[in-house]
């Protein structure tokens, strides 16, 4: 359970280094609210990924860690996590595509296409993601686009 816990810790250290990173981005949009019901629905279903996710992470550490200690390798370590995502052609088929999208299509994305709107370290959504999830680290980054547009849009409207 004690890498659960760090792995909470460096996950929420991440999210607070991506705010961190974008001060102005994720300052209030001038004339608007907080949230617009679309980042609304983006944080939610982020959320929602991790609290998914925990539920069964915490289960499975429960259930195979059988006394060991050891995160990296052994009954209910990543290396344990990995081998039981190929467990069947199913699991393996889902597996082989959330890996190629976490790992390939997320940082390629994300660090693109930040660079290109000015988002400071677009690198840390897919560092994020070793710690918190795929679906939370997508969402956050679509809640941060929305967010850009909202402030390019009151910009906008502001007179001069």
């Amino acid at each position: 359970m004690v890498s659960l816990v760090v792995h909470a810790l460096l996950g929420l250290a991440v999210v607070a280094w991506i705010v961190a990173s974008n001060p102005k981005v994720y300052a209030k949009p001038a004339g608007g609210s907080w949230l617009s019901p679309l980042e609304c629905v983006y944080y939610t279903a982020g959320v929602t990924s991790i609290a998914l996710g925990w539920y069964f992470n915490i289960h499975f550490v429960q259930h195979y860690t059988h006394g060991s200690a050891n995160p990296i390798w052994g009954p209910g370590s990543w290396a344990d996590y990995i081998r039981l995502m190929f467990t069947n052609p199913a699991a393996s088929s889902a597996s082989q595509d959330y890996t190629i999208a976490n790992v390939i299509l997320l940082p390629l994305f994300t660090i693109t296409d930040g660079y290109r709107r000015g988002i400071r370290r677009p690198w840390l959504y897919f560092l994020s993601s070793l710690f918190t999830s795929f679906a939370f680290a997508f969402a956050c980054y679509f809640a941060i686009i929305e967010r850009q547009r909202r402030h390019e849009q009151s910009h906008q409207t502001v007179p001069a």
